[in-house]
């Protein structure tokens, strides 16, 4: 940064005029308001260069701690890290500001005292002091601080980058879309052209070797890396639950209801998880009466941040030796469960035993044609129809449900009937029950089969 004092610098130098004008322009008073200016600048730079350390240091797992405090510094930690590429667009820009705004003072008030002292340095000399001086303090020590101390760092710092980061959003937004066109037109995405071949030498594999359903699975094994635990988990509206103040007779007829090996336990509602109960673990206690305390029965339960990698999550079940997960959000509270067999049905696809029923609507009218649940998770339903999920990527928002992306294409609540369009594909709602859409109808714009390998 220490080239861009140059020009003011080098007009001080060539013009023989130029103390005369700062002898007029510069008086004490302007002096010491630039000196302050100068320290404003400085203290800026210090903490923005320290903060483009500190919160891309911090991890998913501090960032869920952190979720769970109520202090503000923390809150804006969660809110300015959704978009990691906004926050260094906007850090790298207010950090550019006030490097130039640091030089130009500093070159100015440099030339100001040398020429008021009768005394001159060659250009060479005051360019390497502001450049040391910026270098060391404006960009090495918080940045060496930055890293010893990054939630510290993060959470002194957050009301300055919030700041920089509302200045600056609509110049940086630009910024990005320009910098992916560039890279569009220029660097075309080599991964994904690398994954599309890699899908076409699956789909060239012949018959004799590998049968569709093995090709649909190593196709599943290559994206396995890219899905994260939001995206196959039991959506909270989904999950059954044990309340922690029932008595063993009624936990005994929820569990015999429900009929799943494995139950969240909870206090008061499902943002309380107390833990998990093992339904094998009541069988010793079925004859007990209904006041037997049941609560020593109760496991711990194992959370994870609902955009942790299931590959990552994977690993750790089977270290954990656990089978069971409740997912949460960036403020802790419960989106939903995920198990062992989720997982796995990511690439195996769906695994029935002799205890599961087929409770789902779904249906395929025909090539074009496709009826689901609106609880049906957008991956899910890209599966079944046998088209890519990324085809929704940019319309989804934040939705993991096709009613959810419904909403999201309307931008309002539809009514049964109504005809929704998006890129060829036509969205009918079919069945509305008071605020939520029960069931819709899909016709997909293509053959399902030339969306297989997009």
């Amino acid at each position: 940064m220490a080239e861009i004092c140059l020009p003011k610098l080098f007009v001080l130098e060539s013009f023989p005029h130029a103390s005369f004008f700062l002898s007029l322009s510069l008086t004490n008073g302007m002096s010491i308001l630039l000196l302050l200016l100068l320290v404003l600048f400085f203290v800026v730079s210090f903490f923005l260069a320290g903060s483009r350390v500190a919160f891309f240091s911090i991890t998913e797992k501090e960032l869920r701690l952190l979720s769970r405090k109520r202090r503000p510094s923390f809150r804006r930690i969660i809110h300015l890290t959704e978009d990691p590429r906004l926050l260094l667009t906007t850090l790298q820009i207010g950090i550019l500001f006030s490097h130039l705004a640091f030089i130009m003072i500093s070159g100015l008030l440099l030339q100001y005292h040398l020429w008021y002292q009768g005394a001159s340095l060659p250009l060479l000399v005051k360019m390497l002091l502001v450049s040391l001086a910026m270098i060391l303090f404006g960009e090495l020590l918080p940045k060496v601080w930055a890293t010893h101390h990054r939630i510290g760092f993060a959470a002194n710092a957050s009301w300055l980058v919030d700041t920089c980061f509302s200045l600056f959003y609509n110049p940086a937004k630009r910024m990005i879309s320009w910098g992916d066109k560039i890279q569009q037109t220029v660097l075309p995405d080599r991964s994904a052209r690398g994954d599309e071949g890699l899908d076409l030498a699956i789909e060239n594999i012949p018959e004799s070797e590998a049968s569709r359903e093995e090709k649909r699975i190593l196709k599943s094994i290559r994206t396995f890396g890219d899905i994260t635990a939001k995206q196959v988990m039991r959506s909270r509206l989904d999950v059954s639950g044990i309340n922690f103040d029932c008595s063993l007779g009624e936990l005994l007829k929820k569990s015999s209801e429900y009929q799943y090996s494995r139950l969240p336990v909870f206090k008061g509602n499902l943002d309380r998880i107390a833990g998990v109960i093992h339904v094998k673990d009541l069988l010793p206690y079925l004859d007990h009466p209904d006041s037997f305390d049941w609560h020593f029965l109760i496991r711990p339960a194992f959370f994870v941040h609902e955009y942790k990698s299931v590959e990552d999550l994977l690993q750790e079940l089977r270290m954990r030796r656990v089978h069971f997960a409740v997912v949460v959000d960036e403020f802790g509270g419960t989106s939903g469960i995920l198990t062992l067999e989720d997982i796995m049905e990511e690439i195996t696809g769906d695994i029935k035993d002799e205890f599961d029923e087929d409770e789902t609507n779904d249906c395929r009218i025909d090539e074009n044609t496709f009826i689901f649940d609106g609880k049906t998770m957008i991956n899910d339903a890209c599966s079944r129809m046998d088209i890519s999920a990324a085809l929704f990527e940019s319309i989804r928002g934040d939705s993991d449900s096709l009613a959810g992306l419904v909403l999201e294409i309307s931008g309002s609540f539809p009514q049964v009937g109504e005809p929704i369009a998006w890129n060829g594909f036509i969205f009918i709602p079919m069945d509305v029950n008071r605020n939520r859409i029960e069931k819709i109808k899909i016709q997909l714009p293509f053959q399902p089969d030339q969306t297989a390998t997009s």
